[in-house]
């Protein structure tokens, strides 16, 4: 199916708009609705030792994103090729009974086998954003993608609380088993309320030509700030996740014992309420501005807001910095995206945005590790230190990409 950008494509984008918000509020619920009990569970499975249950649990978390680092792009020339429907009807599914499955197992290994396969559907929320950016008008892709990403953000609040509560309710098998039906739920939304369509932009000459995975990385390595954004993208993710570990023990230092259960999530979930409240607004202006503008902006804006961590006295205090690091980190996400879909030709914007995905979850593999060990060298302030510094480069790189390379275009002739 092949529309212009007209009226009628523009109803049909905001509907597919308001589907896929949905179906990414399901998932990203459900993806992280297990978090919070998962090393309970590998505790569950047998008299284990403390350090025992803390090393397998680190494996079974960072298995997943592994994993997804590699097939991510495979998935994305998968959706420029065939459509990207059909891979988030399959992400969905895969995914629905792997976590149906864990619910099942009985041993440490079975749940890292288990976890090591969700990794392969893991690309759900990252299709959907390159599905939504390709039959995006350009001029309003960073408020489009903003809106997206609040249902992503959403479902991620949610999803541990509601983990939680389930789990010491039914307990933790049960969770699962309900969990799975979530992601069949996405699954429904996408089977029976998208309808995927070509823009006519997508079918000249240019973008109607089938690329090999060697011009791909041809066209990024040929264009500059392309990979300087995506390469920052998982700077991005390796300073976000760098503190996660340890946010805990930095709160009880800075409140003690009394509800640290209560508080730590506060400092965790406050992230995303600022992501929740801005990344919309952060696409508009980026829309209005100039993407590149936007992204070098937020690095540096994230850096500076990271910075106070380290000097902080009191829970408040840490709390509010953590909703301003949302307030700006969270409009990244969107805004580098829609600069790919202005970049990059519509017909291989999956398998772009596919090799970012898989740089981003390098990030998250990176980033607890690179935080616990920095910590365990200089302490929890070094980390902050070492974050906003890290977020300081990278706009400084990106400024200087730009400069140096102001108009480039990602064309293959």
């Amino acid at each position: 199916m092949v529309i212009e950008e007209s009226d009628k494509q523009v109803k049909l984008a905001k509907r597919n708009l308001a589907i896929m918000w949905f179906a990414n509020f399901f998932i990203a619920g459900s993806m992280t609705m297990v978090i919070p009990f998962l090393s309970l569970y590998i505790e569950s499975f047998g008299d284990y030792s403390k350090a025992y249950v803390q090393n397998w649990s680190g494996w079974v978390f960072a298995i997943t994103f592994v994993t997804a680092f590699i097939a991510s792009p495979i998935w994305g020339r998968f959706g420029d090729k065939y459509g990207r429907k059909p891979f988030l009807i399959a992400a969905a599914i895969g995914l629905s009974v792997s976590v149906f499955l864990m619910g099942s197992v009985n041993s440490v290994m079975a749940l890292f086998i288990l976890r090591f396969f969700m990794g392969i559907f893991t690309g759900f929320i990252s299709t959907s954003q390159a599905l939504i950016s390709t039959q995006t008008p350009k001029h309003m892709a960073g408020r489009v993608l903003g809106t997206l990403q609040t249902g992503n953000v959403t479902g991620s609040l949610m999803g541990p609380m509601l983990g939680g509560m389930l789990a010491d309710s039914v307990g933790f098998s049960t969770t699962f088993h309900i969990t799975s039906i979530t992601l069949v739920i996405a699954g429904l939304f996408v089977i029976f309320g998208l309808k995927e369509y070509k823009l006519e932009e997508s079918t000249n000459e240019t973008t109607q030509r089938n690329y090999s995975s060697k011009e791909v990385i041809l066209l990024i390595v040929r264009h500059p700030m392309l990979l300087a954004t995506m390469i920052i993208s998982m700077f991005v993710q390796i300073a976000h996740f760098s503190i996660q570990p340890i946010l805990s023990l930095y709160v009880a230092e800075l409140h003690g014992p009394i509800n640290l259960a209560f508080f730590s999530g506060i400092a965790f979930s406050i992230t995303g309420l600022g992501n929740l409240l801005m990344a919309k607004k952060w696409g508009s202006i980026a829309d209005k501005y100039g993407y590149e503008k936007i992204i070098i902006f937020l690095l540096f804006a994230s850096a500076i807001v990271y910075f106070p961590g380290a000097f902080v006295t009191d829970i408040w205090q840490l709390v509010i910095l953590r909703f301003l690091l949302g307030v700006t980190l969270g409009g990244i996400i969107p805004v580098r995206t829609a600069y790919v879909r202005q970049e990059a030709p519509v017909s291989i914007q999956g398998e772009v945005l596919g090799y970012s995905t898989s740089l981003r979850f390098l990030g998250n593999i990176i980033g607890p590790a690179l935080g616990g060990f920095i910590s365990g060298l200089y302490g929890i302030s070094s980390v902050f230190f070492f974050t906003s510094g890290l977020l300081f480069i990278s706009g400084i790189s990106l400024f200087l990409t730009r400069q140096l390379q102001p108009k480039t275009r990602a064309q293959l002739n």
